[in-house]
């Protein structure tokens, strides 16, 4: 039968909590992390993707364009040669280049709008210059005016013929090619002129037999042109990538931190108004972390919630189990200054040795189910032997029992390998011991206790039976709960405090298992007395 005191409410069936539905696997669920964190990869790689592409596409676009004004000036360049070397060369054996005839042909040939020739001989000396017989004048726009103090500055305005003397470094390049043209190699390329523009150059050298008579130079202007076009071809692309990180920006804001937010202001609501769970249903439909962490958020405080009104609840009902007793006591006291019949003084004081005890045995169990509590939150689960750990609670009570108490007796499968649960073996021992003294309470002098334990199917079965009164069907499931008030009749008063069941109970779903209760019957319906059925589940090996 099962623990009793005079009054008793039950606790409330907690909501079932609530669950995420499995997420279908999305189109980027290969790459790493969580569904927030590939979002994050993918916009930002989403900008740094545009920007890379656009400026590809136009290195391509300027490579393709450079190499086509390379082909085009070798093709010229080559027919003048030819040309020079037919008409301008002069000397048998030793071959030399006539020079105005050379320059003569470079004028026929050359377009000097929009490329310049120049002709070396031999030696790297410049004897022709397409801006010479063009009579070309290099121009720029004048800085502006200068005090009236340096009016004796010349203008900054320079004619084409003679040439202007070349910059140091425009000069080495252009001299560099010149001698590598020399060596007999064509030479193309780009490079800076005097004034910093860049161009597209080609040096070819003239070539009679194996001698080299002299290098033509063709330059195209433009490549800053070209340059500054892809710049403005370039600019959408930064644009856009400009464009998807802000929007990125606005998207993350509105997907983490304003949510993030959100569910501080609900915390902070929560402990300022004392309110008792975060409901932010609109984020909790969500299907992604945040909405994983504002169901955690609202499972957290509705668990809370309740184990505070369980908290409450118990509080109540331990000062109201309290209080019976000290009533009886205080009415004892009261009597006994007025008895003077000694057999009523007796009676008396029987009642005050059972209030004394009912009282001691309550507040001993609550404080044990206040311990255990703590315990159950701050152990880790561990493998136990539970074989071993029930044959010493068993030899304990044999060892202890006085004559006419029910005996203790315990039946387990010899097998070489142990039967081990996972749990924790200090509640564990207080969940059997429960069990044997609520067994007892209730046997008849001179009955039997039996304690089994099996295995099944990946957990330990646990029975422990009794030859008491057994349990009224009705409360088959009630007698589980905290203060429990049934009581049978020649039940010793004050032996039992409510609460061994309970935290029997409690214990069991704590380790992951399960209690519940049934009568022994026979065939013909009588009963025999209650049996308890314990199940854990097995530690993995």
């Amino acid at each position: 039968m099962a623990s009793d005191t005079d009054t008793a409410k039950p606790d409330p069936k907690t909501e079932p909590r609530r669950r995420r539905p499995p997420r279908a696997p999305s189109l980027f669920s290969w790459l790493p992390g969580s569904r927030l964190g590939r979002l994050i990869i993918l916009l930002n790689v989403l900008g740094l993707a545009i920007i890379i592409s656009g400026s590809l596409l136009l290195n391509e676009l300027r490579r393709g364009l450079v190499g086509a004004r390379i082909d085009s000036l070798t093709t010229q360049g080559e027919l003048i040669v030819n040309v020079i070397n037919r008409a301008a060369t002069v000397g048998e054996p030793t071959p030399e280049l006539d020079a105005q005839a050379a320059s003569e042909i470079l004028q026929m040939l050359s377009n000097p709008r929009s490329q310049r020739a120049r002709l070396f001989d031999a030696k790297g000396n410049l004897v022709a210059d397409s801006y010479w017989v063009a009579d070309r004048v290099e121009w720029k726009v004048l800085p502006p005016a200068r005090p009236r103090a340096d009016e004796g500055l010349a203008l900054d305005l320079k004619i084409g013929r003679p040439p202007p003397p070349l910059a140091p470094a425009a000069q080495r390049a252009l001299m560099l090619e010149v001698g590598r043209a020399l060596s007999g190699a064509h030479v193309a390329g780009m490079r800076r002129t005097e004034d910093g523009d860049r161009v597209v150059s080609v040096s070819i050298p003239i070539q009679h037999v194996q001698a080299v008579l002299g290098v033509l130079t063709l330059e195209a202007s433009g490549v800053d042109e070209i340059i500054r076009r892809e710049r403005q071809a370039l600019a959408p692309f930064i644009l856009i990538a400009i464009f998807v990180s802000l929007t990125s920006s606005i998207l993350l804001n509105n997907l983490i931190a304003q949510p993030v937010r959100m569910l501080a202001r609900a915390a902070d609501r929560v402990r300022l108004s004392r309110a008792r769970a975060i409901s932010l249903p609109q984020l909790a439909h969500r299907d992604d972390e945040i909405g994983d962490l504002t169901v955690s958020l609202e499972d957290m405080t509705q668990s809370l919630s309740e184990r505070m009104d369980a908290i409450e609840r118990f509080a109540a009902d331990v000062a109201h189990e309290i209080k019976n007793p000290l009533t009886s006591l205080r009415s004892a006291v009261e009597t006994l200054e007025l008895v003077k019949d000694p057999a009523a003084r007796e009676r008396l004081m029987a009642i005050l040795k059972n209030d004394i005890q009912r009282l001691d045995r309550l507040v001993t169990d609550i404080s044990n189910a206040s311990r255990l509590d703590a315990e159950l939150s701050r152990e880790d689960l561990r493998a136990v032997d539970l074989g071993r750990l029930m044959g010493e609670v068993v030899q304990l009570y044999q060892d202890t029992a006085k004559p006419g108490e029910a005996q203790v007796t315990l039946s387990a499968p010899e097998t070489l390998e142990p039967i081990m649960v996972s749990g924790r073996e200090g509640p564990l021992g207080q969940l059997l011991r429960n069990l044997v003294d609520n067994a007892r309470s209730f046997s008849p002098a001179g009955g039997e206790v039996r304690v089994k334990l099996e295995r099944g199917r990946g957990e330990a079965v646990i029975t422990v039976e009794d030859d008491g009164p057994g349990v009224p069907p009705d409360n088959l499931e009630t007698i589980f709960e905290r203060f429990y008030t049934s009581r049978p009749k020649g039940t010793a008063f004050g032996g039992n405090s409510g609460l061994g069941l309970s935290i029997a109970r409690q214990v069991a779903e704590a380790q992951g298992g399960s209690i519940r209760a049934e009568n022994r019957t026979e065939a013909d319906g009588v009963v025999l007395g209650a049996r308890f059925i314990v199940h854990l589940p097995e530690a993995r090996r």
